[in-house]
């Protein structure tokens, strides 16, 4: 693959890659996708996480400050309970209730003391709290957490009004969470004290929930940032994919205004993903196509060249006929109105072969060809036809099957059957015009070579140019039109082939053309 010339990096401008270059398209899309969502999983499964970590917390704290309290309550006399209570609850503690066997509420720390926590009406917060509350509700339903009890306090305060208790009084410690009017949990613990009394602790902990609304807002500047992330690189995705894609494709709507000689399409050498490919592609689709027209117009040019000899030629000779009464000159110039008309034929003849042969090949679908049988065929028709002049056909034939290639076996036929021709019109009479055929491996090798006066160095490159001929004084004027060894160079190429000519080096005389092309199954 050619360089990208200096002109063409100009056109590359802001569209290469520097950290990403080996990231494909499918890579980055994922990575700008999945980004945000992947954080904002993270961050909903970390905060799950920490809530329930931190209310396992609570919950410990609520029995080991409930046991405690009960085991305290039980060593006291009675009259000193409630004072005993209200001292462990401190100013933010919880709210201890002691209930005799009989379900009685007999002690209670807000008796002697402030209450340590007020259950607040929502109807009274600002919107904030509302936000924050349905957020709360949000991020709940989002992980699939089970509702929860509300907690209201009961209008006769007795045992039986909390369901715990009943489970304390035959068990260990028993806990509760319940949520607040306000959205907030209400920690509950009881433990039996003595014979069959019970000791109940409740706490509105406010704080649980500022802290858990505290990580949230954590995570969303987090999600935040990674928003902006997501931003970020969806704009490196528009540089890396949108801008380039743009670029090639108004190259390529100025190529199909025909401007393609003035549109230079970026290569982009450096990247290495499918915007890479696409660009090199499309740009080597140009170059394509550029050269396809150049040898249009080209043979466009040759055409009308070569047609204007013949039929110039040909109205000269009509004219005359008018002119001439004499029989002698008059059957001279019916002679060369016939060889006009013949040369025109085969100039016709010719060019339209020529004219298909490039575009059927790039369609033509390639089936493996014995070039041994091949060959032969064309032989036996060349002496069947009895147009060899006296010039016999001398035939190297390989071995069966082992010259095949992939390709159009006409095409291929049409080729060396004009190597053929072109050696017998070289040839002297008897002479011997040789063909062989060999496997080289990965190549297979077929060689024609004459005893004629063979080709001279400057032009051995010439020759395969349309419309060049070199023909001896005593070629029959017409046969040949020039396109025969174009159209032969031509199918060779479009087989991935090569074609020379070469002088012998087994005869004082002659020239060798050699078509070499890949053999079938070669890499």
């Amino acid at each position: 693959m050619r360089k990208a010339a200096p002109q063409d990096r100009d056109g590359e401008a802001g569209l290469e890659l520097v950290w990403s270059r080996r990231w494909t398209l499918v890579h980055r899309i994922l990575a700008v996708n999945l980004l945000v969502v992947l954080i904002f999983a993270l961050g909903i499964l970390w905060l799950d996480v920490y809530r329930n970590q931190l209310r396992e917390e609570r919950i410990a704290l609520m029995e080991g400050a409930t046991r405690a309290a009960a085991a305290a309550a039980e060593r006291v006399r009675p009259d000193e309970r409630e004072g005993l209570l209200a001292a462990m609850a401190g100013t933010e503690g919880p709210r201890f209730r002691l209930y005799d066997p009989q379900g009685r509420l007999v002690a209670d720390s807000w008796n002697v003391s402030e209450p340590t926590y007020r259950l607040r009406d929502p109807d009274e917060q600002a919107w904030q709290k509302r936000v924050a509350r349905a957020l709360d509700d949000g991020f709940n339903a989002l992980v699939g957490e089970a509702p929860t009890e509300d907690f209201v306090e009961p209008e006769i305060d007795r045992a039986s009004a909390w369901p715990e208790l009943a489970e304390a009084r035959v068990g260990d410690v028993v806990t509760r969470v319940r949520i607040a009017p306000e959205r907030t949990p209400v920690f509950s613990a009881a433990a039996p004290v003595g014979a069959n009394g019970v000791m109940l602790a409740t706490l509105n902990d406010r704080s649980y929930t500022r802290t858990v609304r505290r990580e949230r807002a954590s995570i969303a500047m987090a999600l935040a940032g990674s928003v902006l992330l997501a931003v970020l690189l969806s704009l490196f995705l528009a540089r890396t994919i949108a801008r380039p894609l743009r670029r090639i494709a108004i190259a390529a709507h100025r190529v199909r205004l025909g401007r393609a000689r003035a549109v230079r399409i970026p290569r982009l050498p450096s990247r290495r993903d499918e915007i890479g490919m696409l660009a090199r592609s499309v740009s080597d689709m140009s170059q394509s196509l550029r050269q396809r027209i150049d040898k249009i117009e080209a043979f466009a040019a040759d055409v009308a060249h070569e047609l204007k000899n013949p039929l110039a030629s040909l109205r000269s000779a009509v004219d005359g006929l008018e002119r001439i009464e004499d029989p002698d000159l008059r059957r001279q110039l019916l002679d060369v109105v016939r060889q006009d008309v013949v040369r025109l034929d085969r100039l016709v003849s010719d060019i339209s072969e020529a004219a298909r042969t490039d575009a059927e090949l790039t369609r033509a679908q390639f089936e493996p060809v014995d070039l041994g049988d091949l060959v032969e065929q064309l032989v036996t028709s060349w002496e069947e036809r009895r147009e060899t002049s006296d010039v016999r056909l001398a035939y190297a034939r390989p071995r069966k099957s082992s010259a095949i290639v992939p390709g159009d076996d006409q095409r291929l036929a049409r080729a060396i059957d004009n190597l053929i021709d072109n050696a017998i019109s070289f040839s002297p009479p008897g002479s011997v015009v040789e063909i062989s055929v060999i496997n080289l491996g990965s190549r297979v090798r077929v060689q024609v070579r004459d005893e004629g006066p063979g080709v001279s160095e400057d032009q051995r490159e010439k020759i395969f140019k349309r419309f060049h001929s070199h023909r001896p004084e005593t070629e029959n004027f017409g046969r040949h039109s020039g396109l025969g060894l174009a159209i032969a160079s031509a199918i060779v190429e479009g087989h991935d082939g090569t074609i020379i000519v070469e002088d012998r080096t087994d005869a004082s005389s002659g020239a060798c053309f050699t078509i070499t092309l890949p053999a079938w199954g070669s890499e």
